[in-house]
């Protein structure tokens, strides 16, 4: 036992590990380490650059078990601050980070406030030490998480986030930007989730330090400050399955290499899973801005003022593009600016147009977009352009448009539609699909053939107006909901469709609405007109003609007032004239009370529908299932009185019809064309392939399979043995094999003879 106790001053781990259990019984032990601790830290003073094993081990120590003498080393804690504050820059990296941890454990053993240790570390950030503000970084995100763990600490949060905010705005760099890193990885981990913590973050950037900005606006944009570095450590660690492979199939089989292996596959499939995850955008940081239009108009002003690279211009006109998006703020300067580099050469031309798409609503004046799209009309859409360039254009027009339909002039528009006859499938599908995007926005701008046949879906459709705002006083859709009871809605909406379309099938390509033939019939009554052709028109003037020649008093008067041939023939073209002009007013009067008769039964229609609507939204309260039958409803909407085409699916009717709140790249950059599969692809299809074909093996073809077989087919069916004597005639013989058959033959002809 004494040699145990004269061994215990040189093993500090285990007289650590004796006190923790019994602290009372090795004091004496504790304050011999405390002195030699002291009289080492003096000398160490004088020479701070040196590193000191023996400080090391007394520092660890005596941090581990602080929390068991808490009287003894009330002023430890301070004196290693002290140190770490005058000598911080000076000091050896392995005896400041040693420090550091030791300041950590008494952190974590809450000897230690969280605010003084917090203004000491980024203090420390002066220090040429990449590995130690890593490890500071780590230490104070998860030290604020573990703090809010089991509830939000309003008091330490509101100390620790102005103390954040000051140093965000330091001028020392590395400060600054921990600082953003910090406030942004714990906004992620939904630790500091709130308003103000994304004001302040909006405050950086307008810092004057790039790499603040930087990270600021990638936070704004979705994307991780430090995605890259990321990225790269995750292909480091990820494992290479054919090498892992290969080797267990060489080495030898052990429980050890099995495990091993079993271990790689499951890093193989987590990382893979982690390449396949969605980028997470952060949509509520943008929402939570206090003023959006200053926050754009001030990075904007930035822009102009600024000489930065052309990446981080590209991200500011992002972050302002959005909030002009999401907030529909009014930024008039923005779209001239962007219009000067709207060139096919241009740098990454693809985004500004994605820009440009994603800055457009509907309440920006129609004549601000309108000059963009003649740009893009005389830079991309054009004939002396490549087809990907022209269908790149095409799809800036059509997502410009989606989000604001009133941009689109009528000349202009009757240009591009014609591009549905481009040689070129890329442009020919951009065309039907801008086509496609004014049939739900616009259809009056139109013309009859690029209506397509009208569903009960465009019969509701009104042409927009500036400013208007359409507000629904019901459920849209909710009419199908009258008069039917729970069980049998789908039998009910089977009927419904089997009867449009047989309705659908009488009609009129050209009509919007059902008419009825009495109706017409009425009208062609009233008139004396029919459709096709003008019969009825002539034969009634030739009748009032012929009333006229036979009157008597007309005749006298007539013969009184004798006229020359030519004058004859002047009045003669007169009255033809004026019998022209009388049939085009009949034509146009027909047509405008069709029109007008087309009109009423249309607002009757969508008066009837919303009156069933309002009724049942207000009397009824609606359940899931009523909304799962209203989306059904719609759905058949787009589809009703449809012949040609293939039916779109709810998915894709969503899809057309809401645009997100971002646009995406690949819509502009979405190019029809046959593009190479893949190896998934590939294997589809020959799988595909093979469940039609026979299975691999002789095929008995005969239509017969009763009849017999030929010699040669049941030779196959035979053993080798039998068979083998045959093959050798096959063989070809040798020019010496041919001469001995020859001579023979000879001989024998010789012997006959």
């Amino acid at each position: 036992m004494v040699r145990h106790n004269n061994q215990l001053p040189d093993n500090l781990p285990q007289l650590q590990n004796l006190i923790k259990r019994d602290s009372e019984s090795y004091k004496e032990e504790f304050l011999q380490q405390q002195q030699h601790y002291k009289s080492t830290l003096e000398v160490f003073c004088l020479e701070p650059t040196q590193y000191n094993k023996s400080l090391d081990d007394l520092v660890i120590f005596l941090a581990q078990v602080a929390h068991c003498y808490p009287d003894d080393l009330k002023t430890f804690p301070q004196e290693i601050v002290d140190i770490l504050q005058t000598h911080n820059t000076l000091l050896d990296n392995e005896m400041r980070m040693t420090f550091c941890k030791a300041l950590i454990q008494l952190r974590n053993k809450s000897l230690l406030e969280p605010t003084a240790l917090l203004s000491l570390f980024f203090e420390l950030l002066k220090c040429q030490d990449k590995a130690l503000r890593q490890f500071l970084q780590t230490h104070i995100v998860t030290d604020i998480k573990n703090m809010n763990a089991k509830h939000k600490n309003t008091k330490v949060n509101t100390v620790l986030q102005n103390f954040m905010f000051s140093m965000l705005k330091s001028p020392n760099t590395k400060a600054a930007k921990m600082s953003a890193d910090i406030m942004i990885e714990l906004y992620n981990k939904n630790v500091w989730n709130d308003v103000k913590t994304v004001n302040v973050i909006a405050t950086g950037c307008f810092s004057k330090i790039t790499k603040v900005v930087v990270a600021c606006l990638k936070f704004f944009l979705g994307t991780d400050p430090e995605e890259k570095g990321s990225d790269d450590s995750d292909s480091d660690d990820e494992p290479n399955m054919k090498e892992i492979m290969m080797a267990n199939k060489v080495n030898k089989k052990t429980k050890k290499r099995s495990k091993q292996l079993q271990k790689a596959k499951q890093l193989y499939v987590k990382a893979k899973k982690k390449r396949s995850k969605a980028p997470q955008y952060n949509f509520a940081a943008l929402h939570l801005i206090h003023d959006p239009q200053d926050f754009a108009e001030k990075l904007f002003k930035q822009l102009n003022k600024n000489n930065d690279r052309f990446e981080v211009k590209l991200m500011i006109l992002d972050v302002v593009s959005r909030l002009i998006g999401l907030h529909n703020l009014f930024l008039l300067n923005f779209y001239p600016y962007i219009q000067r580099f709207l060139h096919p050469h241009q740098r990454d031309v693809t985004k500004l147009l994605q820009f440009i798409a994603q800055a457009s609503h509907e309440l920006v004046p129609p004549e601000t977009l309108e000059s963009i799209l003649k740009t893009l009309a005389n830079n991309f859409i054009t004939e002396r352009n490549s087809a990907d360039v022209i269908a790149i254009g095409l799809n800036a027009v059509r997502e410009i448009c989606t989000r604001c339909p009133l941009a689109m002039n009528a000349d202009l528009f009757r240009d591009l539609v014609e591009y549905k006859h481009y040689k070129e499938r890329s442009v020919m599908m951009a065309a039907r699909s801008l086509i496609g995007t004014f049939r739900r926005t616009n259809p009056d701008l139109l013309c009859k053939k690029d209506k397509g046949r009208p569903t009960e879906a465009n019969v509701m459709i009104k042409a927009p107006k500036y400013g208007e705002i359409q507000a629904n006083e019901f459920v849209p859709g909710a009419e199908v909901l009258v008069d039917r009871p729970a069980d049998n809605t789908e039998e009910a909406d089977n009927d419904d469709t089997d009867e449009d379309s047989r309705g659908s099938d009488d009609e009129d390509d050209d009509e919007w609405v059902d008419v009825n033939h009495s109706s017409e019939e009425e009208i062609d009554d009233d008139e004396s007109v029919t459709d096709r052709d003008g019969t009825a028109e002539s034969d009634s003037d030739d009748e009032e003609e012929e009333d006229v020649t036979l009157s008597p008093s007309e005749t006298n008067e007539a013969e009184n007032n004798c006229k020359t041939n030519s004058e004859k023939g002047d009045a003669n073209k007169v009255s033809q004239k004026q019998g022209v002009l009388t049939k085009q007013q009949k034509k146009k009067q027909k047509l405008e009370k069709k029109m007008k008769l087309k009109l009423e039964q249309k607002e009757e229609f969508t008066a009837e529908r919303k009156t069933k609507a309002s009724v049942i939204s207000a009397e009824r309260l609606l359940t899931d299932k009523d909304f799962r039958k209203i989306d059904v409803a719609l759905a058949k909407q787009q589809i009703t009185f449809a012949k040609h085409g293939v039916k779109r699916t709810r998915d894709q009717v969503e899809k057309d019809q809401n645009s997100g709140e971002l646009v995406k790249l690949s819509d502009i950059e979405n190019i029809h064309k046959k593009r190479r599969h893949d190896k998934a692809a590939r294997v589809k299809s020959v799988k595909k392939g093979q469940e039609e074909r026979d299975k691999f093996g002789f095929k008995d073809r005969r239509r017969n399979p009763m009849c017999s077989k030929t010699n040669r087919e049941k030779r196959k069916g035979k053993a080798f043995s039998m068979v083998k004597q045959k093959l050798k005639m096959k063989v070809k013989r040798s020019f010496r094999e041919k001469q001995i058959a020859l001579k023979k033959h000879l001989l024998q002809r010789k012997k006959m003879k």
